[in-house]
């Protein structure tokens, strides 16, 4: 069967870049993020592009498209059918053929940005009922060339990014939305770097969350994942817009924190969450990608008593009921504030075997490392499994008279375990991409994918409840039955389930 070939509209480098994104299965913000996740993956797949460049369309999408190609397993392919450089040592390109397009009337013939033209963009790009209402692709050539900026990427960036490449964010910069005039519109900001107009704040978040938004989807969802990615800097009429927008939704947004935030403030890049138990129980744990682990509420994201500063990155935190907080740092090591019964013969384990995720209750200690196996420390000693091929990435455990492990590996299965007994055979959950996180809370599983997917997911069951935010996710953390903290780069947020069986 020939592969695929579909049609890309490249009139913006943000939409060039998501759209390849989701196409094939990663997170990417930038060029050379979405460069850098497909090296080596060994994906195949073809997209076709324009050649010559459109008018319209941005030199850094063809030189986006050399990058693509010179890759060597992504088949890119022109409307007329020629390979679009695909030759090597400059061979000369194949002949043509004729490259395929989906009817315009198939029902899959738009799928995430893929599949046709971008529209004009509407009209009023600070509008939410509009811009969730519009064409996404329409809808982020429109933000980007309405930047004013001098030239370079999207921004007004020229050197290297936060991002890779030569990217830099549109939403970090100083300038503060100005209130509302009172005259029913949006208002603008003009002290916005380079004069831009954020059109509220709007422009803003549909760049953090831009990879979901792009995605076809009801206008409801589209206003969730805005809500998720809105700083406190927005128009004070955007968030109460965008609730009633996204009231048919299947979530409900509860609290955002994004870069920049200072009332409460945004506690830094996320590289690991925990929902505390016993003394911890009003506290959601934050660990940032400095080191640095601060205390919020669940409630509302406010900061707690309760810092620490660490002199090596966390990449995982479990707080036990006791007061004692366990972590793992960079190099596969445990970490310890308090000392616990079992603390010395995982740290002695650890030291010689290093882990690659971490999780606790009050009787047990669960590790996993990087050849798939399951390390249980409790007070009758240590159970092991061999759960996954290749790294565990992710681990949880379930309280209870029967302690149940859940666990997610690079090999794109979720499984369940309780020590002592042997393995499950049957994954819980299993996707073609490795698991990035897990959490979970009484009967309530949530999954973070590297596609960018999260799932909440009931235990016992095969329900799953999916949401895209956008950015790559860090950490997850369950707060509640129905309610999942999300944390990822530049983004905290809380948003709960408004229906889960």
């Amino acid at each position: 069967m020939p592969e695929p070939v579909v049609p890309l509209a490249a009139q913006s480098v943000h939409g060039t870049v998501w759209t390849l994104a989701n196409r094939f299965g990663v997170v990417a913000r930038s060029p050379g993020e979405l460069v850098g996740a497909l090296t080596g993956l060994g994906l195949t797949g073809a997209a076709v592009v324009a050649s010559p460049p459109a008018a319209g369309e941005p030199a850094e999408v063809a030189e986006l498209v050399r990058a693509l190609r010179d890759l060597g397993h992504i088949r890119l392919v022109t409307p007329p059918g020629r390979e679009a450089g695909n030759g090597v040592d400059g061979a000369r390109p194949p002949e043509p053929e004729t490259a395929p397009r989906p009817p315009v009337t198939a029902p899959d013939a738009c799928v995430d940005g893929l599949g046709r033209e971008a529209s004009a963009g509407p009209s009023d790009l600070g509008d939410p009922a509009v811009v969730c209402a519009a064409d996404p692709v329409g809808v982020t050539a429109a933000y980007e060339h309405d930047t004013g900026a001098p030239g370079g990427w999207p921004g007004g960036g020229g050197g290297p990014g936060e991002h890779g490449g030569s990217y830099r964010c549109p939403d970090e910069h100083g300038g503060r939305q100005q209130r509302p005039d009172g005259h029913g519109r949006w208002r603008r900001r003009p002290d916005a770097p380079d004069g831009r107009d954020e059109h509220g704040g709007l422009r803003a978040a549909w760049f953090r969350a831009g990879q979901s938004l792009i995605r076809e989807q009801p206008p409801a969802e589209r206003a969730l994942v805005l809500l998720t990615a809105l700083g406190d800097d927005a128009d004070p009429r955007l968030r109460p817009a965008l609730n009633a927008l996204a009231a048919t939704a299947p979530w409900r947004s509860d609290w955002t924190r994004v870069r920049g935030d200072v009332a409460p403030p945004w506690p830094g890049p996320v590289a690991a969450l925990a929902q505390g138990t016993g003394r911890w129980a009003e506290h959601l744990l934050v660990a940032d990608q400095r080191g640095a682990i601060r205390s919020v509420r669940p409630s509302d994201a406010a900061p707690a008593p309760g810092t620490a500063t660490m002199p090596v990155r966390i990449t995982a935190l479990a707080p036990l009921p006791d007061g004692t907080l366990l972590m793992l740092d960079e190099r596969g090591r445990l970490r310890a504030h308090g000392e616990t019964p079992l603390t010395d013969a995982v740290a002695a384990t650890l030291d010689a075997h290093p882990g690659t995720a971490l999780a606790a209750t009050g009787r047990l200690v669960l590790v996993g490392d990087r050849h798939g196996s399951l390390h249980a420390f409790g007070h009758d000693g240590m159970h092991q499994a061999a759960a996954h091929r290749g790294r565990v990435t992710a681990v949880a455990v379930a309280d209870g008279p029967a302690p149940l492990v859940c666990s997610g590996g690079a090999d794109g299965t979720v499984r369940t375990w309780t020590p002592g007994r042997g393995p499950e055979n049957t994954p819980f959950a299993e996707r073609g991409f490795p698991v990035t996180a897990l959490a979970v809370h009484g009967r309530t599983l949530a999954v973070a994918w590297a596609d960018g997917l999260v799932e909440l997911r009931r235990l016992g069951t095969a329900e799953a409840l999916p949401l895209r935010p956008g950015p790559p996710v860090r950490a997850v953390a369950v707060t509640g039955e129905r309610s999942v903290v999300i944390g990822t780069d530049d983004t905290l947020f809380r948003v709960t389930a408004r229906a889960l069986s």
